[in-house]
């Protein structure tokens, strides 16, 4: 590849696998293009690392992983690429995959700049992944989380005092999961 070539914006999913590594910032693919994905708040970034740190917990020893922003889910029948802030899959993920095979679970983190998304396009992208079992969305300035499953048809619930995952036989009590960050 020539090195003007290299800069080149990538023109799909195959480029983008190839040209996201080499970037500084946090990127996703719409299908068409890469999309810049702004920095998190603290909160944002609590939140995900708490609820990564119980999954991991509970889930050590077992066939399941948990993984956070660093690794992509395909969507929209594989031609988008979204990176959730934690992802669990129960499927064997190959040495050096940049992806999460066959998600059983998804939680973003909402943001001002991200709430619709996360709710609108992202709820029905996720809702066609097979695999999936249950999407969480948590609010970073209110003890709650928002959940769609399955069983549900994936419409949106809230839950105001814990984060119920059946899946892998817990529950995270929200006053433990935002402990501290809304003082």
């Amino acid at each position: 590849m020539s090195a003007a070539l290299a800069f080149l914006p990538p023109r799909t999913l195959e480029e983008f696998l190839d040209w996201v590594p080499r970037q500084d910032g946090p990127f996703e693919w719409d299908g068409v293009q890469p999309v810049g994905m702004g920095g998190g708040t603290a909160e944002h970034s609590e939140l995900a690392a708490r609820v990564t740190e119980a999954l991991r917990a509970k889930l050590r020893g077992g066939p399941c992983r948990v993984f956070g922003s660093d690794l992509g889910v395909r969507t929209n029948g594989g031609t988008r690429l979204r990176y959730p802030d934690v992802s669990v899959t129960c499927s064997p993920v190959p040495r050096g995959s940049l992806l999460v095979p066959n998600p059983v679970l998804i939680v973003e983190v909402l943001s001002d700049g991200t709430a619709a998304i996360d709710r609108g396009v992202k709820r029905i992208e996720y809702a066609g992944l097979p695999s999936l079992a249950r999407y969480v969305m948590l609010a970073q300035d209110a003890p709650i989380a928002v959940i769609c499953d399955r069983a549900n048809g994936f419409e949106e619930r809230q839950e105001h005092v814990a984060l119920d995952l059946p899946e892998f036989d817990l529950s995270l009590p929200l006053t433990d999961l935002y402990a501290g960050l809304l003082d």
